[in-house]
């Protein structure tokens, strides 16, 4: 059984989703929060394999939650389920240990669905949000890959890869955001470490940074 956890300041919300999950037969939500500070609290006690997460509440707001939790419950799966779909709230929530983002139109068998993946370990990015995250992902200046590129003998996907390394994405959030398979994803960042002399990611982190 999966145990899940709802936080949402929509209460109404919040216990519609609960008896949506419930249907599931492999699904049991063990406890809903209305705002970041609660569900940090509550995380600790109910364990919950899955944290179904807003991102705009009081007290406490859905990104900060995710960094605590994350912290405290290294294992435990957090998905945003939220109207917004920002990407500066996107990267933020990622970066801070989210497995996925998700809106709050998604239907029922595809939230139940994506819950069972997101326990698996799959990262949760539907098309629309990984769209924004490579739009983002695009906008990095001219000029910092330039700087990439000269320093390093990188390609253009090669130096948009490495400031995605940079800002903390995971080899399967790259592959997910770029649509590439995981093998591709890790050939280029194999490629990287070699142009950049290095041997670990902390150590790319840090080849990049002392140029951008």
């Amino acid at each position: 059984m999966i145990k899940v956890m709802l936080v949402d300041d929509q209460i109404i919300l919040a216990e519609g989703i609960k008896s949506v999950l419930e249907t599931s037969g492999d699904i049991t939500v063990c406890g809903v929060a209305p705002d970041g500070a609660e569900a940090v609290e509550l995380a600790q006690s109910a364990k919950p394999d899955v944290i179904l997460m807003d991102i705009r509440m009081p007290n406490m707001n859905g990104v900060a939650a995710t960094k605590r939790i994350k912290e405290a419950l290294p294992a435990c799966k957090i998905i945003i389920l939220t109207t917004f779909d920002d990407s500066d709230y996107i990267l933020s929530a990622i970066n801070n240990g989210a497995s996925g983002y998700l809106l709050k139109d998604i239907g029922s068998t595809a939230l139940i669905d994506a819950i069972r993946n997101a326990h698996a370990g799959d990262t949760i990015l539907p098309s629309k949000i990984a769209k924004k995250i490579t739009d983002a992902a695009l906008m990095v200046s001219s000029d910092r890959e330039i700087k990439l590129k000269r320093a390093y003998g990188l390609s253009d996907r090669e130096a948009g890869i490495a400031m995605m390394i940079a800002d903390g994405f995971t080899n399967r959030q790259i592959a997910s955001a770029l649509k590439l398979s995981d093998g591709t994803a890790r050939n280029y960042i194999s490629a990287i470490y070699l142009k950049l002399g290095v041997e670990n990611r902390l150590a790319a982190i840090a080849k990049v940074k002392e140029i951008v």
